[in-house]
């Protein structure tokens, strides 16, 4: 970019009330942690690194598409991944086979299926999976996430490093 950096370019965006619900996808050929971690620290949406496949870029692109049709509709079943997320019967399936989770495990997993674009740090998981009434630490999300790691396959769900957890949807 000729004048500002990226980042720059994001935090100016975000600053800006007609651009506060508008998607920033960073694509960038610059792959280091730190320059991820920036970027969702301005206000990016998602971060793809050079090189990427041309159907998982569609795909990334669709599912930001797909939230802003409706985005006041959850599902009842969420697949993804060769997951299938069946929020009314509250069961798991990979592969046709059903996985058991313990309800915050599966709060959790539904919760980040139900956004795969967006990462959410500890603190607004811990509001939206535990809520007010409970005193958790914020070291309870990773015990969550590593349990349910450990029962669905440690590929779903990502860790962005200093910032927080989201569902992978490349594979």
């Amino acid at each position: 970019m000729p004048h500002l950096d990226g980042i720059d370019t994001c935090r100016q965006l975000r600053a800006l009330p007609k651009f506060k619900d508008t998607y920033i996808i960073f694509l960038t050929a610059r792959a280091e942690e730190f320059s991820e971690v920036a970027a969702f620290e301005a206000g990016a949406d998602d971060f793809i690194a050079k090189p990427i496949k041309p159907r998982a870029l569609m795909g990334r692109l669709a599912a930001f598409v797909r939230r802003d049709k409706d985005p006041q509709v959850v599902l009842d079943t969420i697949e993804i991944n060769g997951l299938r997320i069946d929020r009314t019967g509250f069961a798991v399936y990979q592969e046709g086979r059903k996985i058991s989770l313990p309800k915050k495990e599966f709060e959790l997993l539904a919760f980040l299926a139900a956004s795969p674009h967006k990462v959410f740090g500890r603190e607004e998981l811990l509001q939206n999976i535990w809520g007010n009434d409970v005193f958790v630490l914020a070291r309870t999300v990773d015990v969550h996430v590593r349990k349910v790691r450990e029962k669905v396959g440690d590929h779903h769900i990502q860790t962005i490093k200093g910032v927080g957890y989201k569902f992978n949807i490349d594979e």
